[in-house]
């Protein structure tokens, strides 16, 4: 009998499935695989082991385990593969930083930054943790939320605080520090769309009028309203899908799909014609061979990146992944295809998958409304911006300028993704405690 057990933390057939070594096992194992990926990253380069190895792997499995053991000691019941999932991605995302930077002995300046923010990314998730014993807690302020979440959207806006970077106003600098707000208003809008909607939601599905709509409506209209004149449009998008999915969720009617899908095409039919770069975009989408030294050289880069990767890959450190512009933000799945091939995008792929689904079984095994709603939206965030990413890269869709969750370099949207996890993370423990301690019939 476990520690956890005696202390009565879980219910005696929960603590017999021993979620947390499981978490343990897969931990270890991610571990050495990230390891081992640095490890051949520098032969790849230099065809010698990197001499920062043995730092390298103290400080990665420092703080895998300290993750391990707040999720313990906070969230003993929650599911096993959630975290694991997270590390794995956070940890070759890591690898491939350093490897663009084109020192993998002494990290390079991205890869030193990645590994701060990993490590205040990872201090946040054990702080949520902490500070949110209860998810349901977080519903006594959904109108906080709400406004908290415009607010900071808004935040780029104002004058002497917002700066412009390739053509998105997205930032904000305060003093030393630049960060995107948004990446934290996307939790916030999330929070407050799914709290709102446990009230409404059968009033919408008895009766469908305009005033049930109006604050979750306005919240949303002024959410994508600021970020279309931030000219963020990938965010936008993002916005928009977590609107109308937590819409359908809450009404179950599916006109709200067919409502959304159609106010998307009338969107971007306006933003073609509106917006000089949304239209480059879609034309560089459409035949980015037209225009092969400008608008189109990202994608056509990223195209040769990943055709030369083949089946397995160029190997760590053996292809020449920066020659596609921005590779470690907006194109590192086009990096690890060329060095990983299809096999390694095809690993990065199910480890998403394993990841949201597990936030999906989440809200389906939830007992509360408001659990459900938040799992599903807080996955709905994570799944769309994977795809939007990945699929604007191998061109299924037109690309827009977010990042890879985990993966791709970026402080603002790592700490805001581990913020994700820790929050799916205490609604695992909460819903699997609920499940254990119902009696068998």
């Amino acid at each position: 009998m476990t520690a956890l057990e005696r202390r009565g933390s879980l219910p005696p057939s929960l603590a017999a499935l021993r979620p947390r070594r499981v978490e343990l096992g897969l931990i270890f194992l991610i571990a050495v695989v990230v390891v081992a990926a640095y490890g051949l990253a520098s032969l790849g380069q230099s065809a010698s082991v990197p001499a920062n190895i043995g730092p390298f792997l103290a400080w990665m499995l420092g703080l895998f385990f300290f993750v391990h053991l707040a999720v313990r000691r906070f969230a003993p019941a929650a599911d096993p593969v959630i975290v694991p999932m997270a590390l794995l991605l956070n940890g070759l995302g890591y690898v491939m930083i350093a490897r663009l930077g084109g020192d993998v002995d002494g990290g390079g300046d991205l890869a030193g930054l990645q590994s701060v923010w990993t490590a205040v990314g990872i201090g946040l998730f054990v702080a949520t943790l902490i500070l949110i014993p209860r998810a349901r807690m977080l519903a006594q302020y959904r109108y906080l939320f709400g406004l908290g979440g415009i607010a900071l959207l808004a935040l780029p806006l104002v004058p002497g605080v917002g700066i412009e970077l390739n053509g998105a106003r997205i930032w904000v600098s305060l003093g030393p520090v630049n960060f995107q707000p948004g990446e934290f208003a996307k939790i916030a809008l999330a929070i407050f769309f799914a709290s709102y909607l446990v009230d409404a939601g059968e009033l919408i599905k008895n009766r469908l009028e305009l005033r049930d709509l109006v604050p979750i409506g306005a919240a949303w209209a002024a959410s994508v309203g600021v970020m279309v004149l931030e000219r963020d449009l990938g965010s936008s998008m993002l916005l928009f899908a977590l609107f109308v999915v937590m819409m359908w969720m809450a009404s179950g009617r599916t006109m709200f799909l067919g409502l959304g899908a159609a106010m998307f095409v009338a969107g971007g039919v306006v933003a073609f014609q509106l917006f000089s770069h949304v239209e480059r975009r879609i034309d560089a989408w459409l035949n980015p061979w037209a225009d092969p030294q400008d608008s189109g050289f990202q994608i056509i880069q990223a195209t040769y990146s990943m055709a030369e990767g083949g089946l397995t890959g160029t190997g760590l450190g053996r292809g020449e992944p920066d020659r596609v512009p921005f590779a470690e933000t907006d194109f590192i799945f086009a990096a690890l295809g060329e060095e990983l091939g299809l096999a390694g995008t095809a690993a990065v792929l199910m480890a998403f998958l394993v990841l949201i689904g597990s936030g999906l079984r989440i809200a389906i095994r939830a007992t509360r409304p408001f659990e459900t709603l938040l799992a599903v939206g807080l996955t709905t965030l994570v799944a769309v911006q994977a795809f939007i990413i990945m699929g604007g890269v191998v061109r299924l869709i037109p690309l827009t300028g977010i990042t890879l969750p985990f993966v791709s370099y970026g402080g603002s949207a790592l700490v805001s993704n581990y913020i994700v996890l820790a929050l799916l993370v205490r609604l695992s423990h909460e819903q699997r405690v609920a499940a254990a301690k119902e009696p068998t019939p």
